[in-house]
């Protein structure tokens, strides 16, 4: 039934006129509130928004929220790859938590979860409850399998799917999520550089570049799979895509386009070349750093570098800063980054040799020619994996059952430009 004004025009000189009237009124103005509140109750608690001049722009609770965070796994001195931290009666999160916030920190990557849901749901609590840091929650997607991750089979995509959809069921309640990440450098396969894998049909083919092709097909499609069921068990939280570099993304342009962002993992150096403007073209998804940093370990004069490592974060957040949305220096497409990261890890030069997980090792596991200051190393190798930490760990100190944190000059750089992004950058002095 549909009422009309009309109907009262000119009886309205009494006050049953001006009654009529205001009731409607009245209930009009009700039903625009309700409608309002509801679209407001049903909107994501996190979600990224394409702006009028086509920039992205991350909104946390109707908010604009930069990512300004770090990777981390803080494994202890004398433990491997394998150690659950989730489940360190210690609760290493409380001690860093508190450091993190005050360096500015408001964002954590983790690689997996842990064991134990409840542990896992514990610390993600604590960080955003006590020191409002919010968790970045990352699934392997089965790359670190041996012999090999099977992309083209049918039970191993299963057995995958379970475990992410489990994940996000388990976690997607919590107040601290921010997002979801798929993959971590699993494209690096597609050339059988790392963890080649294969099928009947691919191996087929001689052609070397169009089998590239098929895997990323199969890979991406297999993503983005995952990126429609995550979303329609969570649809407050974004899924993005881990990748590394930004390396057969036009693959993932044809097949991905579920995810809501890509997440580079990044290693150039100083600067990122024309990374945000290609990634617009090639494929035109926000922007995040999943990964991306220095080592603090100067690999030709063989010894410790704080300054080397402060310089080059520094200089790579000035350009993350640039390309935030509304910033008519860059291309508008970063949603902000996530250091690598937090503290050392011991573990990582002989990751299967235990004895040295409590030697600081110096030595270089691959060379990088864009960390220019120490690029004359022998062999060229000058990225130290074991000194990527903004915080070092002490060998000798314990406080609160944990390694002593001893945050580098990094942590100081890094919280001063978060505080002030128009500072001057500085020259590294030696």
């Amino acid at each position: 039934m549909r009422l009309s004004l009309n109907k009262f025009r000119g009886q309205g000189t009494g006050d049953r006129g001006q009654g009529i009237r205001r009731g409607l009124l009245i209930c009009a103005l009700g039903s625009f509130l309700f409608l309002m509140g509801a679209s407001k109750a049903n909107k994501p608690a996190v979600l990224i928004k394409k702006l009028k001049n086509n920039h992205y722009q991350l909104i946390v609770n109707n908010k604009p929220y930069v990512i300004k965070g770090v990777c981390y796994n803080p494994v202890p001195i004398g433990q491997g790859h394998d150690y659950d931290w989730w489940a360190d009666p210690y609760k290493p999160w409380l001690v860093d938590g508190k450091l993190m916030q005050e360096m500015g920190v408001n964002t954590i990557r983790v690689y997996k979860d842990g064991t134990d849901g409840e542990s896992v749901k514990q610390a993600i609590g604590d960080l955003y409850k006590l020191y409002g840091i919010r968790t970045v929650m990352g699934h392997w997607l089965g790359f670190w399998h041996y012999p090999c991750p099977l992309y083209a089979d049918v039970d191993f995509q299963d057995t995958i799917r379970q475990e992410v959809l489990n994940m996000v069921k388990t976690y997607k309640d919590e107040p601290g999520i921010l997002m979801w990440v798929l993959g971590n450098e699993n494209n690096y396969s597609f050339n059988g550089a790392v963890n080649s894998w294969s099928c009947p049909r691919i191996d087929e083919e001689q052609d070397p570049i169009k089998r590239v092709a098929m895997r990323a097909e199969i890979y991406y499609s297999f993503v983005n799979s995952l990126a429609k069921e995550i979303h329609a068990i969570d649809p407050n939280h974004p899924v993005v895509l881990g990748n590394g570099e930004a390396k057969y993304l036009e693959y993932a342009a044809l097949v991905c386009p579920d995810i809501d962002a890509i997440g580079c993992i990044i290693y150039r150096g100083r600067n990122f070349a024309n990374l945000f403007n290609g990634i617009r073209f090639t494929f035109d998804k926000p922007v995040i750093f999943t990964e991306f940093g220095a080592d603090s370990y100067d690999a030709f004069k063989d010894k410790e570098d704080q300054n080397m490592q402060a310089f080059f974060l520094e200089s790579q957040w000035r350009e993350i800063y640039q390309n935030l949305a509304n910033n008519k220096e860059g291309a508008g497409n970063c949603l902000g980054g996530l250091s690598f990261e937090w503290t050392d890890e011991w573990w990582k030069n002989k990751e299967y040799d235990p004895d040295s997980f409590i030697v600081h090792d110096t030595g270089s596991n691959w060379a990088n020619p864009g960390f220019y200051m120490d690029n004359q190393a022998k062999d060229g190798k000058n990225m130290n994996e074991e000194w990527f930490g903004i915080v070092a760990l002490s060998d000798t100190e314990i406080e609160s059952g944990l390694n002593k944190r001893i945050p580098r000059k990094a942590y100081y750089i890094i919280r001063d430009f978060w505080k002030n992004p128009l500072l001057k950058s500085k020259k590294k002095g030696k």
